[in-house]
C-alpha cells in the first residue's frame, strides 16, 4: 500500500503564494522509485486537470495557465513532490490532488495511479 499525504493548502489573497507538498510512503515496504509525480486541480463543478508534473528524469509538464507562475520540484530521497505557486489568481482556486504514475518497491511490487486525498486552495480577497 502506498499513501500520499498532501499539505500546504489554504486561503490566500490574489497575488500571493503558497507551497504544496506531497509525501509518498508505504506501509508494506520500501519505495525504490516513483515515476511522474504531479499535481492536479479540480475547481467546483469542473474536471480534475493536470497542473504540473515531473518525471523521475526531471522532465516537467506544466499547464499553460500556470506557466511562469508555478514551479514543480521533487526530492527523490524523500519521495516528495512540491508545487510552488506564485502570483495566485482567483481562477487557481480548487482542490489540489497529488498523483504518482507508478511506484516501484524494493521487492519490485508496483502500484499504479495513486492519488492523494486533496488539499484545498482558495484565492480570494
Amino acid at each position: 500500500q502506498v499513501r500520499l499525504v498532501e499539505s500546504g493548502g489554504g486561503l490566500v489573497q490574489p497575488g500571493g503564494s503558497l507551497r504544496l507538498s506531497c509525501a509518498s510512503s508505504s506501509t508494506s515496504g520500501t519505495i525504490r522509485s516513483i515515476e511522474s509525480m504531479g499535481w492536479y486541480r479540480q475547481a467546483p463543478g469542473k474536471t480534475r486537470d493536470l497542473v504540473a508534473a515531473m518525471s523521475n528524469g526531471g522532465r516537467v509538464d506544466l499547464a499553460d495557465s500556470v506557466k511562469g507562475r508555478f514551479t514543480v520540484t521533487r526530492d527523490n530521497a524523500k519521495n516528495t513532490v512540491y508545487l510552488q505557486m506564485n502570483s495566485l489568481k482567483p481562477e487557481d482556486t480548487g482542490d489540489y490532488y497529488c498523483r504518482v504514475l507508478r511506484v516501484t518497491m524494493t521487492n519490485w511490487q508496483r502500484y499504479l495511479g495513486v492519488w492523494g486525498q486533496g488539499t484545498p486552495v482558495t484565492v480570494s480577497s
